[in-house]
């Protein structure tokens, strides 16, 4: 499922990443690689703060479409 509808405090394993090449290369700088483990910290107006690799990274909805967990 996409990360967009994962709970806040929820924590999850990325799965796959999709998109064109230039996003997929884009998140996987950010950290969202295969077997990485997100928490969504919260969530507003479809824009979500996301714990990933010791680190705080806000990403829109769309972004968040394309990150499977």
């Amino acid at each position: 499922m996409p990360l967009s509808m994962i709970q806040a405090g929820q924590p999850g394993t990325v799965k796959k990443v999709g998109g064109r090449e230039d996003t997929r290369r884009f998140l996987e700088n950010l950290g969202f690689v295969m077997g990485a483990i997100v928490t969504v910290i919260s969530e507003i107006n479809g824009n979500m703060i996301v714990s990933v690799k010791d680190s705080r990274v806000a990403i829109g909805k769309d972004m968040a479409n394309k990150i499977f967990v």
